[in-house]
């Protein structure tokens, strides 16, 4: 990262990983922390997340990656207690003024039906793998949307970039998930992102150098600085 210049949003799971990214980012300025409890985790302790947010305001760059997802739930009980912890931490993002990340998978009209109750200007759904009529609907929203190195061979995921508003564009890696195709198996890398600016370019008509410019001002609008 620090030899191709590369600032990356790193997102938590938990109370612990929270804890672990925070560290991180004390040992590189390359790390913008966000924290935050993923919906798979939604048995972790709240209140303590909750206090973790508040005594690192300052040091914190976002929340997340907080959300819904039905596959980590059995019955409706687990639902709601996706929600509690979801709207939560919503709050604690528009009280503290930082963007959100979210993991919608299988829960957009849900979360569609939840967002507008908040402030939120840095509305990012990561990894968006919706219809063209959800993504229409998140940039009616003002929602960022972010596309990671899956697009760089996956024609669905080129369609969707196409039709995205592209100053709601970000990129990622959503690692340490490991790619097929042109990444052999391997684990997501930071390295993989110029990889993937150059897939945004050539979908939007751009060269590499104007689509860069363009996401780099995108994710600061996102970030809010």
């Amino acid at each position: 990262m620090q030899k191709t210049d590369i600032k990356a949003c790193a997102v938590s799971m938990d109370n612990q990983t929270s804890k672990t990214t925070l560290d991180l980012a004390h040992k590189s300025n390359h790390i913008l922390p966000f924290i935050g409890i993923h919906p798979e985790k939604a048995s972790d302790d709240l209140d303590l997340m909750l206090d973790l947010i508040k005594h690192n305001a300052n040091n914190i760059s976002g929340i997340g990656e907080i959300g819904l997802d039905k596959t980590y739930t059995k019955n409706n009980e687990d639902l709601a207690r996706q929600k509690l912890v979801f709207t939560k931490l919503l709050e604690s993002a528009e009280k503290l003024h930082k963007p959100v990340s979210v993991h919608s998978r299988t829960t957009l009209d849900e979360i569609f039906e939840i967002f507008p109750s908040y402030n939120i200007s840095g509305f990012l759904l990561h990894w968006f793998a919706g219809s063209k009529k959800q993504l229409r609907v998140a940039m009616d929203l003002g929602c960022f949307v972010s596309y990671g190195p899956v697009a760089v061979y996956s024609q669905d995921k080129q369609v969707l970039i196409s039709n995205t508003t592209p100053d709601k564009i970000l990129v990622e890696t959503d690692g340490p998930v490991r790619f097929s195709r042109c990444f052999d198996m391997k684990s997501a890398h930071p390295v993989f992102i110029p990889s993937v600016v150059f897939c945004v370019s050539k979908i939007l008509g751009k060269s590499y150098d104007e689509a860069e410019l363009l996401l780099e001002a995108n994710s600061k609008r996102y970030l809010g600085i």
